[in-house]
């Protein structure tokens, strides 16, 4: 007989807990959701620092630089190669504006506000006279006559003209801040002039620019205040002419009835749409490699200027397209947040006319690569080969990072790293020459 132990009796083994079905999704998801919104709170405090804005349109603008030239470098090779048996020869020609290009986006990030706005009609100006110049010397370049040749080089008055309208009719606006409700005082003299410019593009035939130009015009009239009705009106106008002007000519009419199904037309107006189409979705979702496209090798036309997004695609996939879209965005918000900001009207309005010229170009590109609009020779800015295009566009960004950094907050916050940067040289000098000093010490 055996005694039961006094501890075990009326004691039973715990049963073991088993937690509730599904309650390791539930924590996981709480934890990823808590991550998510640390993530979202670190994110906006970033948002939130002074100099948020300088740090992205200077970081985003300097990408979508290096972007542009590896992609030029790439799509450019094999041209190069065939037409100057130089493979680098058409990036070494980029470089050489990039090298103009960024110190004067420098010089344009530090100058005066005044000393800008002084420069706004005469840059103006100077963009009527090449404009002018162009209608009566202009070269003929794939049948639009829109350059100017000055002795070995070629260059495109239209886009020096996007940057100047902006500047002049920012200025002009800033002038009226107080007068622009009365309609006459928000039309004139603005849109007469940029229908100038507009109307000397066209004599060259570039439609394309001629939209991006009319685009810039809305752009700024929508920033000022204009009535809803004057947009439907100016679009129907518009719409008009740009409908009148393609039908006058053949080879600009199927483009645009054929731009929906590229390869209704394949082997004539449709080559270009439909290769990049291909480029395209060849890509995939990484692309097949920096350097590895097909479609440059001679089938994709102007694979380094109006179809390098193509190439970019094929290249580096469609996380590569939509990282150069997201930094354009980036820019777009960088800058519209210095523009509401701001307590200076012509900063406002040059800001937001900046935003639109860059913004809608690209728009424009792209959709005219995905073949959701006619294939009408408009370059992506920053990242398309061309002088004449990325040097307004680089002193365009200058402008914006120049004004992001006249914010109050921002040139305080850099004033005090400078303070703080000079104090801590003016130490480690100090530290440096008392250990160079000889010591009194007895040895």
């Amino acid at each position: 007989m055996t005694t039961a132990n006094p501890e075990d009796v009326g004691t039973e083994a715990p049963a073991k807990v088993r937690p509730p079905l599904g309650s390791g999704v539930v924590a996981a998801w709480r934890s990823s959701r808590a991550a998510v919104s640390n993530g979202t709170r670190s994110v906006r405090e970033a948002a939130d620092k002074p100099l948020a804005s300088y740090y992205l349109l200077l970081g985003a603008s300097a990408l979508l630089l290096t972007i542009g030239l590896i992609m030029v470098l790439s799509a450019s090779s094999v041209r190069s190669y065939l037409t100057y048996d130089d493979s680098y020869a058409v990036v070494k020609r980029q470089l050489l504006w990039v090298a103009v290009g960024v110190p004067c986006a420098w010089v344009a990030s530090r100058m005066p506000l005044k000393h800008v706005r002084r420069l706004a009609y005469p840059s103006f100006l100077f963009a009527l006279v090449l404009l002018g110049l162009v209608a009566r010397f202009g070269v003929l370049i794939n049948g639009n006559k829109n350059w100017l040749q000055v002795g070995p080089f070629t260059m495109q008055p239209a886009e020096v003209a996007k940057l100047a309208i902006v500047l002049w009719a920012a200025n002009i606006y800033a002038h009226k801040e107080r007068r622009l409700r009365e309609l006459h005082h928000l039309l004139v003299p603005v849109v007469p002039g940029l229908l100038a410019v507009i109307g000397l593009v066209l004599v060259g035939r570039d439609l394309g620019t001629a939209m991006v130009l009319g685009i810039i015009m809305l752009g700024m009239l929508w920033v000022v205040g204009a009535p809803m009705r004057l947009f439907v009106l100016s679009i129907s106008v518009l719409g008009a002419a740009a409908a009148a002007l393609a039908a006058m000519d053949p080879e600009r009419l199927k483009r645009i009835t054929h731009f929906t199904d590229p390869f209704k037309d394949y082997t004539d107006t449709g080559w270009q749409p439909a290769h990049g189409l291909y480029a395209l979705s060849s890509g995939g979702w990484f692309g097949q490699g920096i350097g590895a496209s097909t479609q440059k090798w001679g089938d994709l036309p102007e694979a380094h200027t109006d179809y390098i997004f193509a190439v970019l695609g094929e290249e580096l996939g469609l996380v590569g397209t939509l990282l150069v879209v997201a930094l354009f965005f980036t820019i777009a918000y960088a800058a519209i947040r210095v523009a509401l900001s701001t307590q200076d009207p012509f900063v406002r309005y040059a800001t937001f006319g900046i935003v639109v010229w860059l913004l809608g170009q690209m728009m424009i590109n792209v959709g005219m690569v995905l073949a959701v609009l006619p294939v009408i020779g408009i370059p992506l800015p920053i990242v398309s080969y061309g002088g004449s295009a990325l040097l307004p566009s680089l002193v365009a960004l200058g402008l914006l990072i120049g004004f992001a950094r006249r914010e109050p907050e921002a040139a305080a916050a850099l004033a005090a790293r400078r303070r703080d940067r000079s104090a801590g040289l003016a130490a480690a000098g100090a530290s440096a020459r008392s250990a160079a000093a000889p010591s009194d010490a007895p040895r």
